[in-house]
């Protein structure tokens, strides 16, 4: 079975919800975030002390898009994934990546120097940069979801779809989903009626409670 290390609405959720969208079984084991700090243990499973982290029997893997990917590719049979001799194939991959390495990781330093840091350690002036970063690059989702909508190649969901609206997810818990465009703020609000995504969001904060962790 694949067993998913997992932190409450961490990019893990990527994974946690490409798990729901194609109905496979999995053991979701619980952290507390930072799981580096909060329980050490943990590094003796991923040494980074990163989530996500994902055993597949012998496949082990920590990037949450490339998860997503993965489980997709290896047994979406057709869901959620582009085959490479499809035309959008190109444009899933960029869609794919964008999510990450260029939506959420600007987030990532929002988070840490408003949230995570100590007090006397918080830098707002790096928090603005970067929330104007994120909110730049923004732009350009909204102007592909004007031409392609309901989803980021057109009528079909893939874990293209996953990557980018986690980075929503996220920026929404970060409270930037005010600056959403319409185009952007409509797709947020169709991701969250997706059954899968609702499943997801269920899974986390049942297993949370039933594993104790805050």
């Amino acid at each position: 079975m694949i067993k998913l290390y997992h932190c409450m609405s961490a990019r893990s959720f990527r994974a946690l919800w490409a798990l729901e969208e194609l109905g496979l079984d999995y053991e979701l084991v619980m952290l507390p975030f930072p799981p580096r700090m909060f329980q050490k243990e943990f590094l003796a499973i991923n040494p980074l002390g990163t989530i996500p982290a994902m055993f597949d029997g012998d496949t082990f893997m920590t990037e949450s898009s490339a998860i997503a990917q993965y489980l997709a590719e290896r047994y979406g049979q057709g869901k959620l994934n582009i085959p490479v001799d499809d035309p959008r194939y190109g444009s899933y991959l960029n869609w794919l990546h964008f999510g990450e390495a260029t939506l959420t990781f600007p987030q990532t330093l929002v988070l840490r120097y408003t949230r995570l840091e100590p007090e006397e350690r918080r830098v707002p002036q790096v928090a603005e940069d970067y929330r104007k970063w994120f909110l730049g690059r923004l732009r350009g989702l909204e102007a592909s979801l004007a031409k392609t909508s309901p989803w980021v190649l057109g009528d079909t969901f893939t874990a293209a779809d996953i990557s980018v609206a986690y980075a929503l997810m996220l920026a929404e818990n970060l409270g930037m989903n005010g600056e959403f465009g319409p185009e952007t703020q409509a797709y947020w609000a169709r991701v969250q009626q997706r059954d899968s995504f609702q499943r997801a969001l269920k899974s986390q904060k049942e297993s949370a409670k039933a594993q104790g962790v805050a």
